[in-house]
């Protein structure tokens, strides 16, 4: 099995979980015991600041909380994009290139010159053993190529037809898909 660590899951239209509809994941793990995951448009109201203080002036666009998968909504992870990617940073796990998770533990001042910016995530999207490979067989996911930035666009309720337009062909029609329609 090759690791889809770093790589998006775009929920298909035929994806039936209310938790998934219209969501682009990227996968911060992915191993043979299963994966993780964080839904990347799925903003909430809540400001970073409102939460983890001192890590909001390192939060990019919009500023606020994200929903990132209905595991353990009470638990944070944080994304950041380094600005060297190349230097090793205290607290920085690569998922990515510049992109991978920070531990939250670290003080903030301390990264200032090296993150780029941060996003942080209630929850997150978690499959057991083999469960997202079939989820993928069954035609629920696209799998796809992330871009650096994908994580931290300026409107993230843009992003799922964003990355499906950018694809061509087929799979740019599918961003145009209406959100009401079940397909059986």
């Amino acid at each position: 099995m090759d690791s889809m660590t770093g790589r998006l899951l775009v929920a298909t239209p035929a994806l039936k979980d209310p938790n998934f509809d219209r969501t682009v994941v990227l996968l911060v793990a992915h191993e043979p015991g299963g994966a993780l995951g964080v839904v990347l448009n799925r903003a909430t109201e809540v400001p970073v600041a409102d939460v983890l203080g001192d890590w909001s002036d390192l939060a990019r666009h919009p500023a606020v909380l994200f929903e990132g998968g209905p595991v353990q909504p009470d638990s944070a992870i944080c994304l950041a994009r380094m600005r060297h990617p190349i230097k090793p940073v205290k607290g920085f796990h690569r998922v990515s290139g510049a992109v991978g998770t920070i531990d939250l533990s670290v003080d903030p001042e301390k990264l200032r010159d090296a993150v780029g910016g941060i996003r942080v995530f209630a929850g997150y999207s978690g499959w057991g053993a083999g469960q997202l490979e079939r989820e993928i067989e069954d035609g629920s996911w696209f799998v796809l190529d992330a871009l650096p930035g994908d994580a931290f666009v300026d409107r993230p309720d843009d992003l799922w037809p964003m990355v499906l337009r950018r694809q061509g062909g087929m799979m740019a029609a599918v961003a145009h898909f209406p959100p009401d329609v079940a397909l059986n």
